[in-house]
C-alpha cells in the first residue's frame, strides 16, 4: 500500500487559513494581550515590588482595547476613567500608552466632534500628569512632549479615517464602473441584434418578394409566352443567387472567416441601379435618380440609403396594384442625403380615413436606420393616391447646444 504525503494537503489548508480575514475584535485582542505581555516584561523591576496594584491598573487600561474598534468613543471614556483612578493612587505604569491607542481609534472611526472631544480630554489628563509626576522645571517640557504624541495619535489616526474613505469610494466606483460596462455590453448586443434583424430583413424579404413575383409571372405566362416564363425563371435563379450573394456579403461583416467578404461589399448607392433593374424585371416600372456626388458619401451611409430604397421598393412591390409605377430619387450633398421613393398606386386615391399600408417590420426598421444618422424617416399616402417614403440622412454631427 502506497502513503500519500498529507504535505500538499497541510500546506493548502494552512495557506487558506493565512489568507482568511480575522475579525477586528479578535485582531484588537491579540493586539491588547500582545501590549500587556511587552508593558509586562518591559516593566517587571516596578511588577515585582508590587504586583497587584500595577497589573490591576495595567488590565483595567488596555482590556477595553479589545472593543476598541466597535465602540471607540466608550473605549476611549473607559481608559481615561481608568488613567484618572491612576492618578488618583498615584501609580506610575507604562500602560498610560492605552491612551493614545484609544485616541487613534478615535480620530480613525468617529467624526470630528468626537477626537475634538477625546483630545481635550487627554490634553486634561497630560496636563495633571504633567504637574504631578514631573519636576518643577520641566513641567512645560513633559506637557509639550507627552502633547505631542497626542496631536501625532490624532493626526494619523485622521490620515487613516481619510485613506480608508479614499478605497470605500474607489472601490465604489469601480463597481459602479463595471456595472456600467456591463449595461453597455448589453446595449451593444441588444443594437447589433436589432441591426443583424433589419439587414436580414431586408435581404431576404426584398428578394423573396421580387422571386415570388416572377414565379407568379412565369406560371401565368407559360402557355402564352413560353419564352417569357423561362426568362422569368432565370431571373428568379439571378435573384436568388443575388440572394446568397447578399447574405455573404452580411456573414462577411459578421466573421472575420467569411472568404467571400472581400469579393463581396456591402452595397451602395452605385448598386441602386441593379436594384431597380431586378424591382423592373419582377413587374414594377421603376424610374431612378441620382443626383450630387457620391465619392464623399461614407460607405455606411450609402450601405442605409441602399436598404433603405430597397425596403421601401419591396413594399411597393408587395402592397401596390397592378400596373402602379415607382420613382426614386437619391440626392447626395456634402452634409446629407436625401432618399425619396413614390409610387403612384395606379392612380387610385387612398381616402384620408383608409389605415395606412401594413408596414409589418419594414417601417420601424427604416426608421432606426435613418434615426442613426439623426435623420428622419416620413412614410405614408399621397394625396394624388399612392405611396411615399422620405428620408433625410445627417452626414455630420449635430452640434450640442
Amino acid at each position: 500500500m502506497t502513503l500519500v504525503s498529507p504535505g500538499p494537503r497541510l500546506s493548502a489548508a494552512v495557506r487558506g487559513v493565512l489568507r482568511t480575514r480575522l475579525a477586528p475584535t479578535l485582531v484588537d485582542a491579540l493586539f491588547a494581550a500582545g501590549l500587556f505581555v511587552a508593558l509586562t516584561a518591559g516593566g517587571r523591576l516596578a511588577i515585582r515590588d508590587d504586583p497587584v496594584p500595577l497589573l490591576s491598573v495595567q488590565t483595567a487600561m488596555l482590556l477595553p482595547l479589545v472593543w476598541r474598534r466597535r465602540a471607540p468613543l466608550a473605549v476611549f471614556c473607559c481608559v481615561a476613567g481608568v488613567a484618572l483612578v491612576q492618578w488618583a493612587l498615584d501609580i506610575r505604569t507604562m500602560a498610560d500608552i492605552a491612551l493614545l491607542v484609544a485616541l487613534y481609534t478615535v480620530a480613525a472611526y468617529r467624526d470630528r466632534r468626537g477626537t475634538m472631544i477625546a483630545f481635550a480630554v487627554m490634553e486634561c489628563g497630560i496636563a495633571l500628569a504633567a504637574a504631578r509626576w514631573s519636576y518643577e522645571d520641566r513641567i512645560l517640557g513633559t506637557f509639550v512632549s507627552l502633547s505631542a504624541m497626542a496631536i501625532a495619535a490624532a493626526v494619523i489616526g485622521t490620515n487613516m479615517k481619510g485613506r480608508r474613505a479614499q478605497l470605500a469610494f474607489l472601490r465604489e466606483r469601480a463597481v459602479r464602473l463595471e456595472r456600467e460596462r456591463d449595461q453597455q455590453a448589453q446595449l451593444a448586443v441588444a443594437g447589433e441584434r436589432s441591426r443583424i434583424a433589419r439587414e436580414m430583413h431586408d435581404i431576404v424579404t426584398h428578394n423573396l418578394s421580387v422571386m415570388v413575383a416572377l414565379a407568379d409571372g412565369a406560371v401565368f405566362a407559360q402557355e402564352r409566352a413560353p419564352e417569357r416564363a423561362t426568362a422569368a425563371m432565370r431571373q428568379v435563379s439571378a435573384t436568388g443567387r443575388q440572394a446568397i450573394t447578399d447574405m455573404r456579403r452580411f456573414l462577411g461583416v459578421l466573421r472575420a472567416d467569411e472568404p467571400d467578404a472581400m469579393r463581396h461589399p456591402m452595397p451602395g448607392i452605385a448598386q441602386l441601379d441593379a436594384l431597380a433593374e431586378q424591382v423592373r424585371a419582377a413587374g414594377l416600372p421603376t424610374r431612378l435618380e441620382v443626383s450630387g456626388e457620391t465619392a464623399g458619401i461614407p460607405a455606411a451611409a450609402q450601405l442605409t440609403a441602399y436598404r433603405l430604397v430597397q425596403e421601401a421598393l419591396t413594399n411597393t412591390l408587395k402592397h401596390a396594384p397592378a400596373g402602379a409605377r415607382a420613382e426614386v430619387r437619391v440626392a447626395c450633398a456634402p452634409d446629407a442625403v436625401e432618399v425619396t421613393v413614390t409610387d403612384d398606386g395606379a392612380g387610385a386615391p387612398i381616402p384620408p380615413q383608409a389605415p395606412a399600408r401594413s408596414t409589418g417590420h419594414g417601417l420601424p426598421g427604416m426608421r432606426e436606420r435613418a434615426a442613426a444618422y439623426g435623420g428622419r424617416l416620413t412614410a405614408g399616402p399621397r394625396p394624388g393616391g399612392g405611396w411615399q417614403v422620405a428620408a433625410h440622412l445627417l452626414l455630420t454631427t449635430p452640434e450640442t447646444p
